[in-house]
């Protein structure tokens, strides 16, 4: 069999990974960065709308502006990209991984790993949702995918079930090419998706969003019909009397997303709120030399976040495959009051602290709190969907080694 070497070995060709390729590159070191899609860029490749590279470039990019942007810059670099590959096997202690493209089954041996794998959408099954099981429902990525990438239109006539971003854009997206939107139903008393998603892709084009309320039944002949909707309690429980139908032909879920970890998560640890890898603010996992970076560690709501997370795990996996790795004493994160998502779980002394928060429930106004660093930080209008980020340099991090824990609340 086949067998090659690489000093870092990038599993994934997304945002985290691209960005992860080329940090790493630009220390030296020689990079493989395998992609199972035949070109690199994820997800970014089919979202044509704006918004993305405000932090990480300055400037206002489309997603796949953003992706030719990093692609460029890895050109420039020593970085092997292996395209249409899967990893059939892994074995992270001794960073070997066995490989399947289309030039044959190969390994690869290297010194440092970074895991990029991003995240999937929630499925349909996974909602329990009864009725029928006619075509006419997908997620909203393949949705996206359709429209942007395949030229095909997949409805006429759509609900958006879950008030997550991509269904917000898709919402909006359909619109713009003709379909009949008749509403974006959301469990929760409040949206998922960043404001400014809810006001550009809803509001802006008179499209109903109806809160605690979500879908109870589907029905339909071979192709969606109709979908049954009902408001529900506190505990997501539909009221009873609320029930009514809906005419669609297309049900859109943006129901979440999930941290793609499955086939990693026996060697790994996993955060079991984040749902994804267990990392520092290196981007270091459980195990020493490998390093997890992107939406397989938490779902971010900015690519940007995403971008710069995996820039830090690049640049650390190359020291790291270089024998000068800095890493330094640790101590964990602990969730505090109203705190969901976090990220970092751990903190090394030797990078400086980038925080993200999500909060448990909106908020008009709160304070993060970071206890034994005696530090503050106030905000105003804080909800679940968008993260709060902190960054703190490595030399205001002393004090946790005699406190041997950082508590995160938010009051």
């Amino acid at each position: 069999m086949k067998r090659l070497t690489t000093d870092v070995l990038v599993i994934g060709g997304g945002a985290a990974g691209m960005a992860c390729a080329l940090s790493a590159a630009k220390t030296g070191v020689e990079v493989t960065l395998l992609e199972r899609e035949p070109v690199v860029g994820g997800v970014l490749n089919q979202c044509i709308h704006n918004g993305f590279g405000l932090q990480f470039y300055q400037e206002e990019l489309t997603g796949p502006e953003f992706a030719v942007r990093l692609q460029n810059e890895m050109n420039q670099e020593k970085v092997t990209v292996i395209g249409e590959s899967y990893v059939r096997e892994i074995d992270v202690i001794n960073k070997r991984a066995m490989v399947l493209s289309p030039q044959g089954a190969f390994e690869i041996l290297s010194k440092a790993v970074v895991i990029s794998t991003g995240a999937r959408e929630r499925p349909f099954g996974s909602l329990l949702i009864q009725g029928d099981r006619p075509s006419g429902i997908m997620p909203a990525g393949l949705a996206q995918r359709y429209v942007n990438l395949e030229n095909y239109l997949p409805s006429r006539k759509a609900v958006v079930l879950g008030s997550g971003d991509i269904g917000l854009i898709m919402a909006r997206r359909l619109t713009l090419e003709g379909v009949e939107v008749v509403g974006v139903v959301e469990r929760m008393p409040y949206p998922g998706g960043l404001t400014r998603n809810i006001v550009q892709c809803l509001e802006d084009y008179e499209i109903p969003l109806l809160l605690s309320t979500t879908v109870t039944k589907v029905l339909g002949n071979g192709r969606l019909e109709e979908i049954e909707i009902s408001e529900v309690d506190e505990s997501f429980m539909p009221v009873p009397g609320t029930s009514r139908r809906l005419k669609a032909d297309t049900l859109i879920l943006s129901a979440g997303l999930l941290p793609q970890v499955e086939d990693f998560d026996n060697d790994l640890r996993i955060d079991h709120i984040n749902k994804g890898f267990l990392v520092s603010n290196t981007g270091e996992s459980s195990v020493e030399g490998v390093f997890a970076a992107g939406n397989n560690v938490a779902i971010f709501d900015l690519v940007d976040y995403v971008a710069a997370e995996g820039w830090i795990a690049g640049r650390h996996a190359a020291l790291y495959a270089l024998g000068e790795s800095t890493s330094g004493d640790r101590v964990p994160v602990v969730r505090g009051e109203n705190v969901g998502v976090l990220v970092p779980g751990i903190v090394d002394m030797e990078e400086n602290l980038r925080l993200y928060i999500r909060l448990r429930k909106p908020m008009n106004e709160g304070t993060v709190i970071l206890k034994e660093l005696d530090f503050e930080k106030a905000f105003s209008y804080g909800v679940p969907s968008e993260m709060i980020q902190i960054v703190m340099n490595k030399e205001k991090l002393a004090p946790l080694m005699g406190a041997g824990r950082l508590t995160v609340e938010v009051r």
